[in-house]
């Protein structure tokens, strides 16, 4: 194959693509930019993967590039009707961010399950105040979402004692694992005997808003609520209710409608809500691993082989095995 060319959206800081040297022209661009440079390119690599600029710019007709990869898990920032109907491949960033996000859910539940916040908070003003905290062993959680990053945050889940119940798009009673994955239409039934729910789906138009007033009219008083999912999925006025209401014990989101969170969100003083940007997935050495999948990927391309974590369009995810 002749030297492709490789469109980078985002340069902050820009990925290491020495593996791509003599095999490839690597051209940098900002969102201004990529709809005039799209035509010219063999490949696009979303680096800056909160951009929504691929699905401004992506062409009706016309040249375009014929392979589409994002530095994320979620696709739903460049999906756009015309590059879910044309023969270009998507592909994502699953295998990097699972087991750090799901270590970052259990340090949220082991934190509010034993109060840190409160202790803390003590600590602070000096206060020497007994109080007795949750046992996590013999809980339940319902995991929302059956990809690779929400069997990750379960079977972390159940190492420490929790019994996990996994909802995905369809029922599946053979799991390794888990042995019954419950498909979507049996989250409302779960709710009521939950300790913990966790929101790991894929955005998509079956689960925008799918954590409203309802949902969580259905949680018991003493469910936490996490989301490390994406923003859209929770009606956040519904959350800030049932929190200032005290209809749920507490909840944590890192992910939200609106990135970066505004200064004068309501989330930001909602009693009992831990607030973290958009970090569950970012450990030490993260970026330097997604080029690497990027160039492992670009590898297979270039030897026209299957490309790996090919992203299904029209459902918005890598399908599941």
């Amino acid at each position: 194959m002749s030297e492709s060319t490789v469109l980078v959206l985002g340069s902050d800081p820009p990925p290491k693509l020495d593996r791509l040297a003599g095999r490839a022209r690597v051209i940098f661009t900002d969102e201004d930019s990529l709809a005039d440079r799209l035509p010219t390119a063999d490949v696009l690599l979303a680096w800056d993967f909160t951009s929504d600029a691929i699905r401004r710019a992506w062409p009706e007709t016309g040249p375009r590039p014929r392979w589409v990869h994002t530095a994320s898990a979620g696709v739903d920032q460049l999906l756009c009707p015309a590059l879910i109907a044309d023969d270009t491949l998507v592909t994502n960033a699953r295998g990097v961010f699972e087991q750090p996000i799901a270590e970052y859910v259990a340090g949220l539940v082991i934190a509010m399950a034993k109060d840190f916040y409160g202790s803390w908070e003590l600590q602070r003003q000096r206060r020497w105040q007994h109080r007795e905290t949750l046992r996590l062993a013999g809980s339940r959680a319902v995991v929302v979402g059956s990809g690779p990053i929400g069997r990750a945050i379960g079977t972390t889940l159940l190492a420490l004692g929790v019994k996990v119940d996994l909802v995905g798009r369809r029922e599946r009673r053979d799991d390794p694992e888990f042995g019954l994955v419950h498909a979507s239409d049996a989250l409302n039934g779960l709710l009521p005997q939950e300790d913990w729910v966790v929101c790991a789906a894929p955005l998509t138009e079956a689960t925008r808003g799918l954590f409203d007033r309802a949902a969580f009219s259905r949680m018991p008083p003493r469910a936490r609520f996490i989301n490390i999912g994406r923003g859209p999925l929770v009606v956040e006025d519904a959350l800030v209710a049932a929190l200032r209401e005290w209809r749920i014990a507490a909840a944590a989101l890192d992910v939200f409608e609106q990135e970066p969170l505004p200064s004068n969100s309501p989330l930001w003083d909602v009693p009992h809500l831990i607030v973290s940007p958009h970090m569950s997935g970012d450990t030490l050495g993260w970026r330097d691993a997604l080029a690497e999948q990027f160039q492992d990927n670009f590898d297979q391309w270039s030897a026209g082989k299957p490309l790996h974590n090919l992203v299904d369009k029209r459902l918005g995810y890598v399908p599941v095995r």
